[in-house]
């Protein structure tokens, strides 16, 4: 887990692994009940294109049978126009599947970071969280060492000039982190981002 991770887990923002596992699960179900939509809606299509083509074929006159004596007049009487007329079936009503709804992206929820930081501060108040990354990271409980902020630093695409000054590493290091984290949604006051 890279360690701006592990900052927006600590904080409350980052979603455990079975969480991800879980939303690619169902967006697996909705590509393949999306799959059997389609195929549902093929198949009904080519069988509205049978029965219409079925109906367009002129159906031949059956050849008169000879009335027999026996056979009462009024039920031998078929005209031939009725006979020859080709039968109208209505065609299958086939429901097209209802295409399921796209997916939305998750809404982020709203993290107040600064109460949850507050909070945890209370307990080491010699750690000034607002101004310093390493005091960032130490109330985090997260390795505060160069090496650490070096690594979190070229995860988040600190400028190569910067790597090599420590104090300016730190400082790009603590607002980037705190606009970062408002991105993901903490809830960063605006003085704390300049």
């Amino acid at each position: 887990m890279s360690i701006f991770s592990s900052i927006l887990q600590k904080i409350g923002i980052g979603k455990p692994a079975t969480d991800v596992k879980a939303a690619e699960a169902t967006a697996d179900k909705a590509k393949a009940d999306a799959a059997v939509s389609a195929a549902m809606a093929k198949a009904a299509e080519e069988a509205r294109a049978r029965v219409a083509a079925a109906q367009a074929k002129p159906v031949a006159p059956a050849p008169a049978a000879p009335v027999s004596a026996s056979v009462a007049p009024s039920t031998a009487s078929i005209s031939p126009a009725s006979a020859a007329a080709p039968m109208n079936v209505a065609p299958a009503s086939v429901a097209a599947p209802a295409t399921p709804a796209p997916l939305r992206p998750a809404a982020i929820p709203v993290v107040d970071v600064v109460t949850r930081l507050e909070g945890l501060a209370s307990s080491r108040p010699e750690l000034n969280w607002k101004v310093s990354i390493v005091d960032l990271l130490k109330l985090l409980d997260i390795d505060s060492g160069f090496e650490s902020r070096k690594e979190l630093a070229t995860e988040l695409g600190c400028p190569a000039d910067l790597m090599s000054d420590s104090a300016r590493m730190n400082t790009w290091l603590h607002k980037t982190v705190l606009q970062k984290i408002a991105e993901n949604g903490g809830n960063i006051p605006a003085n704390l981002l300049k």
